[in-house]
Formats: C-alpha cells, sequence, structure tokens
C-alpha cells in the first residue's frame, strides 16, 4: 500500500515548503519520509504525535534582514512535540510551555523553552540551546535532554525528582551532531556560534539523565 511505501523511505522523500503562519497542531502525527519546511512561525501542538517524519520552523530572511532575533522570540507555540513517537524538529527559535512532553522517540532541537518541559518524556533527545521555564523534567523517566545553561540557572527551574543533571560526558559527539544537523536544518546563529567555539561552550551544556533511564543502561 502507499502507506507502508512511505514507511520505508528516508526523510525527505517528500518536501514541502511553506511561507508564513501554521494552524494548531501542524504536522500531526508526521509519518517517515514527509519532510515539513516553514519560513514562519508555528502554532500550539505543532509535532504532536510525530510519527517519524521531519518538521523545521525558522523565520524568513526577509525579517532577519530586519534585524528580528530568532533566539529572544517564541517561534512555535504550547505543546509542541506532544506524544511524540519518532522523527525529529528544528526549531530556530522559542517554544512555548510543555514542549515535547510524553515525547517517546523523537529528536527536538529548539532554542528555548517556556514552563514544563519535558514532562512526562519516556524517550528520544531533546537539545535545548536557551533558556527553559520552571519544572522542566516533571515525571521524565526516560531519554535524554542536553541544555546549554553559560549562567548556571537551569538547576534552579528542573524538577530533579526523577532526573540527576550531569556533564555531558561520553554523549559529546552525538550532542555536537545534533547542533550541526540545526544549523543546516535552520541556519541558526546559535548553533553557528556554539560550533565554531565547540570546546567552551561544551562545558556548559547540562545532561539531564533519568535516573530510571540511567539504571537500565548500567544494567
Amino acid at each position: 500500500s502507499s502507506e507502508l511505501l512511505l514507511e520505508s523511505c528516508p526523510v525527505g522523500t517528500i518536501n514541502v515548503l511553506l511561507r508564513g503562519h501554521t494552524g494548531q497542531s501542524f504536522g500531526f502525527s508526521l509519518a517517515k519520509g514527509v519532510r515539513l519546511e516553514v519560513q514562519g512561525d508555528a502554532n500550539d501542538g505543532c509535532g504532536k504525535g510525530l510519527s517519524g517524519g521531519q518538521i523545521v520552523v525558522y523565520p524568513g530572511a526577509e525579517l532577519l534582514e530586519q534585524g528580528f532575533v530568532a533566539e529572544e522570540n517564541v517561534i512555535v507555540g504550547n505543546v509542541a512535540c506532544y506524544g511524540a513517537t519518532g522523527g525529529s524538529v528544528f526549531f530556530r527559535g522559542i517554544a512555548g510551555e510543555r514542549f515535547c512532553v510524553r515525547n517517546s522517540g523523537a529528536l527536538a532541537v529548539v532554542e528555548g523553552v517556556g514552563d514544563h518541559a519535558l514532562e512526562y518524556m519516556t524517550g528520544g533527545r531533546v537539545v535545548i540551546l536557551g533558556e527553559t521555564g520552571i519544572n522542566a523534567a516533571a515525571g521524565m523517566s526516560g531519554g535524554i535532554a542536553f541544555v546549554y545553561d553559560p549562567d548556571g540557572d537551569f538547576p534552579g527551574r528542573c524538577n530533579r525528582e526523577m532526573v540527576s543533571l550531569e556533564p555531558v560526558g561520553e554523549h559529546a559527539d552525538e550532542l555536537k551532531a545534533y547542533v550541526g544537523q540545526h544549523a543546516e536544518h535552520t541556519k541558526s546563529a546559535v548553533a553557528r556560534q556554539l560550533l565554531d567555539e565547540w570546546e567552551a561552550a561544551l562545558p556548559k551544556f547540562v545532561k539531564v539523565f533519568p535516573h530510571d533511564y540511567k539504571r537500565v543502561l548500567e544494567e
């Protein structure tokens, strides 16, 4: 069937380029093989239930030329990537509240998030290249997140009941690859600067590592 054929296709088999503002739940349950690229911004629920596809959102060149600073502005709304099971998203800018709640398998890179990010996350990878809101990682039992925290503020904003905060350690190459993908897909100034100064930037990242997941890996 056409659905089975699409499931066997690599990311980018079907590419859709959009300019402007997307509505709620943009890319809902997006399947493997489909890539949605948005020059603009996205409303609440972007990437909800993502199931293998790829979503890229970034401000258009005209807006950037007018002085718009992506990493200081919200580019996607609340509950982005809620319940995602696979695929990847790259957002050049800040996401709203409850980012990647119940993510169980997707990769997400963003430049800041609101309150309650990573809540009940059970798998996947998340990279946050900016500030977070309060109560990050509440109920997080799986997956790993990497947070760029040059000012050391993140420990006070993280719910540490179920996670530990550690140096990146053995995941350094993995993290660098994610930041590189973000730079490639979104032309992010933040990602580019981090890559240019990687040796100095790496110690400023915090790894959010759930106790349960860490124990399973050790066993």
